[in-house]
């Protein structure tokens, strides 16, 4: 059988462009080489594409070094649509070449600019598949306002939330602490479209409000404050079904917080103390099978395709409360995604392949 050829998609604009490329580490040392011709595409900082090195120790998680896409000064040629789907590279010295024909985009980025859909109608225009969520599900879920609205309206849990823009912070923060204050502390101040927990805070009380309300600013200009449930933190991996079958879900996780306060950058992705990724996580039964099935509603909600990873607080009283979806969770050696997908059967590579061919499918 023909290998096809993927080109893998990192890097980005938004400030996730360093986990973008750690994620990618992992992808480029895991794709299944047999089955797959790989040309890796980086994205700088600056938003140039350029044609990065094959090679997965490059964009090892590091955290005295996080990784990046540096401008080498090739510049990558996407295909005009409706002809062959050829990638070309300008060298730096001018020259043009060809990469050859490409079969899917797999991209793995985060934030805006990657993760919000904007990515996803550029590769529709170009009529190349790819793997992962497309314009809508991509959209709504990187606006957690517009997420909690599409899940709160199917009839599943949320937390209550109040959505500030910075124009109504400015010209009567009062107002805004008077309705944080309803809501009832402590609270997570969050920016509405940013990941990977950059710009999150936990305000204790309303002394600790207006410092974490200018942190979420500093990432965007709507922040969501929400109520601070207390349960635990689990985590459902999410793939589209096949051929037009039901969502699937994997087995839950559970993040495990010892001293921190909750799972935030360093826990995630720097491997700080504190944070504990337990996969599967132990549940009843009844706990799982709930779990899983809300984690695949909420997909549905939101019109999901290709993954998502679904967090959920699990409450003393059993309730099931949705926090967020994330439509390119992270890939990282120790992120939950990946995980939950191996204690549920499907490898690390596999996995891959899966989404991969889930892109094709569409395409």
């Amino acid at each position: 059988m023909a290998r096809a050829t993927v080109a893998v998609l990192f890097g980005g604009r938004s400030s996730e462009h360093s986990i973008s490329s750690a994620t990618a580490g992992g992808v480029l040392g895991a794709i299944d080489r047999e089955r797959y011709d790989v040309i890796p595409v980086g994205i700088t900082r600056d938003g140039v594409f350029v044609l990065e090195q094959d090679d997965p120790a490059r964009f090892a998680l590091d955290a005295a070094k996080m990784p990046e896409v540096a401008d080498n000064g090739t510049r990558v040629i996407w295909p005009m649509p409706g002809g062959p789907r050829e990638l070309r590279v300008e060298r730096a010295d001018g020259s043009v070449e060809s990469l050859g024909e490409i079969d899917a985009v797999l991209p793995i980025l985060h934030g805006v600019h990657g993760e919000d859909g904007t990515m996803q109608g550029f590769l529709d225009i170009l009529e190349v598949p790819y793997a992962g969520g497309g314009v809508l599900d991509s959209a709504v879920c990187m606006d957690k306002h517009f997420m909690k609205v599409a899940i709160e309206a199917s009839g599943i849990a949320v937390a209550p939330w109040v959505t500030v823009r910075a124009a109504r912070w400015d010209a009567d923060a009062d107002a805004v602490r008077a309705d944080v204050a309803e809501l009832g502390y402590p609270v997570f101040v969050k920016p509405a479209r940013a990941g990977s927990s950059v710009g999150v805070s936990k305000a204790h009380d309303a002394s600790e409000l207006d410092a974490a309300m200018r942190v979420a600013f500093a990432e965007d200009s709507k922040v969501l404050v929400e109520t601070g449930i207390v349960g635990r933190e689990i985590e459902v991996a999410v793939l589209e079904g096949r051929d037009g079958g039901e969502t699937r879900a994997s087995l839950p996780g559970e993040i495990v917080l010892s001293t921190r306060e909750f799972y935030d950058f360093e826990g995630k992705y720097l491997g700080g103390d504190g944070a504990e990724v337990v996969c599967p996580a132990a549940l009843t039964d009844d706990e799982t099978a709930r779990i899983r099935d809300i984690g695949a509603r909420a997909f549905d909600a939101v019109d999901g395709i290709g993954l998502a990873r679904v967090d959920v607080f699990l409450t003393a009283e059993g309730d099931v409360v949705v926090n967020e979806l994330n439509t390119m969770p992270g890939f990282t050696p120790i992120s939950m995604y990946p995980k939950a997908w191996e204690a549920t059967g499907l490898s690390y590579a596999d996995l891959i392949s899966e989404l991969i061919e889930l892109g094709r499918a569409r395409g």
